[in-house]
């Protein structure tokens, strides 16, 4: 049982890389139709809904080790089984990274050294923003996500809707940041790409590991602080 919930996170996390790196790959910048930041913001916000319905019911969809580490700080997730929860979520995003790079560069003129929906700071900000800035951004936006997460799943909260709730917080989270970081709030989803890029990518995704495992516990622990009663394990199927 518990191997299925970590091939459901490796796939849900595979989804999530593929479909929103892909969207900002692929699909942002083409010429006279591209879908921009709005459409790669509601890319990985539909990504997560999605999966959410597809496997929430199975893994509990965290498909991201910020939002593991958060909800075992909240006391809703078993800290026995957040490193096999965070190794399946990276191999997913690891995957869904070289499959991208590998139809990307079917195109001609690709050049992965030009981002490949990798995470940077200072000069590899898309607005130029310091490390300071990024740092802040990517835990506060990861912060509120685990609190929002935190709140949908609550055994009171309205039942059916958490996926929704949570993807489109997803994509406000993007919409304002996506012209500082990139946007992360997902260590797994910033490692897949950064391993493609290497050199500055690799050499800056500390921040993109630091800051949002930091932000998430925040988000766990204060949501747990408000209510007092954090019911509803987000952990899928019972395990064996």
């Amino acid at each position: 049982m518990d191997m299925k919930k970590y091939a459901a996170e490796a796939i849900g996390t595979f989804w999530l890389t593929f479909a929103g790196c892909g969207s900002a790959v692929i699909a942002a910048g083409f010429p006279q139709v591209g879908i921009g930041l709005v459409g790669v913001s509601l890319a990985f916000g539909l990504s997560v809904v999605t999966m959410a319905y597809a496997i929430g019911h199975i893994s509990g969809c965290h498909l991201n080790p910020a939002v593991t580490v958060g909800l075992a700080a909240g006391g809703r997730f078993p800290a026995g089984q957040i490193l096999p929860y965070v190794i399946a979520q990276v191999a997913g995003a690891i995957v869904a990274a070289w499959l991208l790079y590998v139809i990307a560069s079917g195109a001609p003129g690709f050049d992965v050294g030009k981002g490949f929906a990798s995470n940077g700071y200072d000069a590899h900000s898309p607005g130029q923003y310091s490390m300071i800035a990024c740092f802040l951004t990517e835990a506060v936006m990861t912060m509120m996500f685990l609190f929002i997460i935190m709140g949908a799943t609550h055994g009171r909260a309205p039942a059916g809707f958490a996926p929704l709730a949570i993807g489109l917080a997803l994509v406000m989270i993007h919409l304002v940041s996506i012209p500082v970081t990139n946007t992360s709030v997902n260590p797994a989803r910033s490692t897949g790409p950064a391993l493609f890029v290497g050199g500055w990518a690799l050499s800056q995704l500390w921040l993109f590991w630091v800051a949002p495992l930091i932000g998430g516990a925040l988000g766990g622990v204060i949501y747990r602080w408000l209510s007092e009663e954090p019911t509803g394990v987000v952990a899928g199927v019972k395990t064996a």
